[in-house]
């Protein structure tokens, strides 16, 4: 059953990337802010697509940020929870985050600072997972912790959820465990909130049915992506 789950998992993460892709490709624009991100390696891809050339990320963890500075992203250290004072206001075109924003503990101050961030007309091009996919409302049904929120303690992964593909892994700890789960109208309502305009969403994943059913039927796809400008 762990490894059904991963195989869907991973086919609906490769989904989500192509949206991501597509989305921030429809954008354009020459300058690129990925936060969280990692390697680099995600970064140097979508750019390419994009045909952005001044690529930067955001990254807390040293040995990901030095990995990623090798490959030519410019890295800025630091926490995601707080305002990136380093980084001047209206610098990038496109601002990017790929299953970011669920890890944070103030998303009103992620989101502000995306806004922030953007030049005026850039898109933000945020990807989380979503609370109301068909996994994780059966798994709300059972009486289990929903998928997206099994990784909430330091003590043990998968908590609450038999099906969880962590459980028996090692516990996320930190910056790595979820906070905040939106759901489809909820993202976008974020968004809008913070002054966003043409705020769209794409969908990614529809376990157990195949990954591209997302797309058709976002509201309950797995993974869930908003473009929105400034």
């Amino acid at each position: 059953m762990k490894a059904f789950f991963t195989r869907m998992y991973e086919n609906a993460a490769q989904l989500n990337r192509e949206n991501l892709a597509r989305l921030a490709t429809q954008a354009g624009g020459d300058s690129l802010l990925d936060l969280g991100c990692d390697d680099g390696q995600w970064t140097l891809k979508l750019a390419r697509a994009i045909g952005a050339k001044d690529v930067h990320g955001v990254e807390i963890v040293d040995e990901a940020a030095a990995a990623a500075e090798s490959v030519g992203v410019r890295v800025v250290r630091a926490d995601l929870n707080h305002a990136l004072t380093a980084l001047p206001s209206g610098a990038f075109d496109i601002v990017h985050a790929n299953q970011v924003i669920e890890h944070v503990s103030s998303v009103d101050t992620f989101v502000s600072e995306v806004y922030r961030l953007l030049k005026p007309g850039g898109t933000a091009v945020i990807s989380t997972e979503n609370g109301s996919s068909w996994h994780n409302i059966f798994a709300a049904i059972m009486g289990w912790q929903i998928f997206s929120l099994s990784n909430v303690s330091a003590l043990r992964a998968g908590l609450g959820n038999p099906c969880a593909i962590q459980r028996g892994a090692a516990p996320f700890t930190g910056t790595w465990t979820h906070k905040t789960i939106f759901n489809y109208r909820g993202l976008i309502e974020m968004f809008d909130a913070h002054g966003f305009r043409d705020v769209h969403i794409a969908g990614a994943g529809y376990f157990p049915l195949p990954a591209v059913l997302g797309r058709l039927d976002p509201r309950h796809s797995a993974f869930i992506t908003v473009s929105a400008r400034k």
